[in-house]
Order: C-alpha cells, then structure tokens, then sequence
C-alpha cells in the first residue's frame, strides 16, 4: 500500500467481528454491529507541538486498537475500506 498518512494521523483496516453468538446463532451482516477494533497499517510523522517540534506518535504500524464506532474518515483504496483518523481518536492499544 502506496499511502502515508500526514502529521498525527493513522490509517488504520477495521478487525471482522464475529458473526456468531456465543450460543452458536450466525448473526446477518446487517445485524452486526461495526467493529471498534483495528489494525494499524500506516502512521504519520507526529503531532506539530506548539514550538514547532515534532512528538512521535504512540502507535506503530501492526498495533491493535480500539477506537470509537464512528471515529474516523472512511476511504477505499484498492477495494479495501480502510479509517483515516487522528491519533488522539484512538482509545487504547491491545497488547497481545
């Protein structure tokens, strides 16, 4: 993938999220839900401080995260959907 994010942003490709209940009943997609988690695939240069310095970003490329349902931009960029958003729009890592 040819796309490098500016300043503070990631772009980051929604997780699939089970289409089965715990007691075995396969949901429709149109049932679900969009998934509130993600991997990271690209990350920007950092955040611009006041004083014009640059504070790397927290996140790396292959991180798991979790941010809210209708945070971001969507884009599609070679047939996949991808988010677009800034890093303060990120929750919280998932550490493996």
């Amino acid at each position: 993938m040819n796309l490098r994010p500016l300043h503070d942003r990631v772009i980051v490709k929604r997780l699939d999220q089970e289409t089965k209940t715990a007691s075995g009943i396969v949901l429709p997609d149109a049932a679900t839900e969009k998934p509130d988690q993600g991997e990271v695939l690209a990350v920007g240069n950092g955040k611009i401080l006041d004083d014009g310095k640059v504070r790397p970003l927290s996140v790396k490329i292959g991180d798991r995260v979790l941010f809210g349902k209708y945070s971001g931009q969507a884009v599609k960029i070679d047939g996949q959907e991808l988010l677009v958003m800034r890093e303060e729009d990120l929750f919280a890592v998932v550490e493996k």
